[in-house]
């Protein structure tokens, strides 16, 4: 393969590649959150890490979901050949299907969560957790394996598919920044 001198082709620097920093980043925080059931009751430690779940959840694993679907999958069968489109596209519909049940399963433990992170001692829903976190896991996992090499390659095709997901993201979390509510200051 052909060495360039463009910094995105160092690997994690096309634009696809966040999508798997990000899968990376959401494992992480539902493997934080499985340590919660093992905590007795609701201490300081395990609120804060259950409001910093809640506000994770609540915002980055939605987006995620959202621009897989509105920028990442249109992008790839757009630019798919006729050979390749049907298979894809039965991958891209699993791979929507199963978004829609993952968040049923956090809508699920929301609650739960959210009166725990209050103070509220409760046990969490241990089951629900670890089929949230079981379902995520085979599902990240089936993105890498198979819709991630699959895009980057049929992307990657064409240079311009891959700049116009590039903007796409770029300008989706752009606004996504000057839109949130600043930080607030003590």
């Amino acid at each position: 393969m052909a060495q360039t001198n463009n910094p995105q082709d160092a690997r994690g620097g096309l634009p696809i590649h966040s999508f798997s920093r990000c899968h990376e980043s959401i494992l992480a925080q539902l493997q934080s959150l499985s340590q919660l059931p093992q905590q007795a009751g609701a201490t300081p430690q395990a609120r804060l890490a259950a409001r910093q779940a809640l506000q994770f959840f609540r915002t980055v694993m939605f987006d995620h979901h959202g621009e897989e679907e509105k920028e990442l999958f249109p992008a790839v069968l757009a630019a798919s050949n006729p050979a390749e489109y049907g298979g894809l596209r039965a991958l891209v519909d699993l791979l929507t299907a199963e978004h829609r049940r993952i968040e049923a399963l956090w809508r699920a433990l929301d609650p739960g969560l959210e009166r725990f992170a209050e103070g509220d001692p409760a046990p969490l829903d241990d089951a629900g957790l670890t089929d949230l976190i079981t379902r995520y896991d085979a599902h990240a996992s089936q993105e890498e394996a198979q819709f991630l090499p699959l895009a980057e390659s049929i992307l990657g095709r064409k240079d311009s598919s891959m700049a116009s997901l590039g903007l796409s993201l770029h300008m989706r979390h752009q606004l996504r920044a000057a839109t949130s509510p600043a930080p607030r200051t003590a």
